[in-house]
């Protein structure tokens, strides 16, 4: 990466585009990264779980990743999901993903299989010896089942140089505290939930890995600018006014309410891969008499 993740407020974990027949469509997924970094996101994160990767292919993600970089590679920094449950599978995405040009990694926490903190770090470890690319790790106890401690965190950054920093997606602040006092000041946090920017921030997280910056990614850049300026209520007033948005984001599954939005504002399809579906109209009713106002 030309950038260090400490200088990057907003990274937009990307949805992915569909046609109407679920096939991927590659060019309005280009077309909506290119919106995105023209709008408030300093890079990318394609085929992870917003991307829909339970459902993409290993072929489609690393589509994405050369149709992505042959178009705005040289605009952005293009981070790539390549994790899973299986140590070796992981491995092998990692590889090709490094070979065809990510400029870092996503690696989540293995799911369903609940390893224990040895196994974790063993699974991460792995991965780390075998490519040389930035990766961010990724902890998110409410979808795999088991939650990575902030020891071991601080015992694969301490030892592996390309594991850079985390996302973590979980609201437990004291994690934050107890991970800062663990690792060097060289390691990065992001927030994984939009909604705890602010309070992740006050402890010592660096920026976001957001959804809801598909619709409002200026308006999270304004807020962490302003944070790290001093400006703190300033910051909070837009966090406010944003709040009511970062919660019906996540009134159904994720990218189910942002998929909508974004089918409004004309930028995709609005089109899941099963097992996820769209809201019914009471729940689009409750989206919208909220999401209305953000959306251009």
């Amino acid at each position: 990466m030309e950038k260090s993740f400490s200088s990057l407020n907003v990274i937009t974990a990307m949805v992915t585009a569909f046609d109407s027949d679920e096939k991927v469509n590659y060019e309005k997924t280009v077309n909506l990264a290119c919106h995105l970094i023209k709008n408030g996101s300093d890079a990318i994160i394609a085929a992870g779980t917003t991307g829909e990767s339970p459902t993409l292919t290993h072929d489609e993600e690393l589509n994405l990743l050369k149709e992505l970089k042959q178009s705005i590679g040289d605009k952005t920094s293009i981070i790539m999901g390549a994790g899973s449950n299986s140590t070796k599978t992981a491995i092998e995405m990692s590889q090709k993903m490094q070979a065809n040009g990510a400029d870092a990694l996503l690696s989540v926490v293995p799911y369903y299989n609940k390893p224990s903190q040895n196994g974790i770090y063993e699974h991460f470890a792995s991965i780390a010896k075998c490519v040389d690319i930035p990766i961010i790790l990724y902890n998110i106890p409410g979808r795999t089942g088991v939650n990575m401690q902030p020891q071991t965190v601080a015992k694969l950054a301490g030892e592996f140089k390309n594991i850079k920093a985390l996302k973590q997606s979980s609201p437990d602040m004291d994690y934050i505290s107890e991970l800062k006092e663990l690792v060097d000041k060289d390691f990065t946090i992001f927030c994984g939930d939009d909604s705890l920017i602010l309070p992740m921030m006050s402890l010592g997280a660096t920026g976001v890995i957001s959804v809801a910056s598909h619709i409002v990614g200026n308006k999270l850049q304004q807020m962490i600018k302003e944070f790290k300026l001093g400006n703190i209520n300033k910051a909070l007033e837009i966090h406010l006014s944003l709040f009511p948005l970062f919660k019906k984001l996540f009134m159904a599954p994720n990218p189910v309410p942002v998929k909508e939005a974004l089918s409004k504002m004309g930028l995709i399809e609005n089109v899941l891969r099963q097992p996820l579906t769209k809201m019914n109209d009471c729940e689009l009713k409750e989206f919208y008499s909220v999401a209305e106002k953000y959306i251009d």
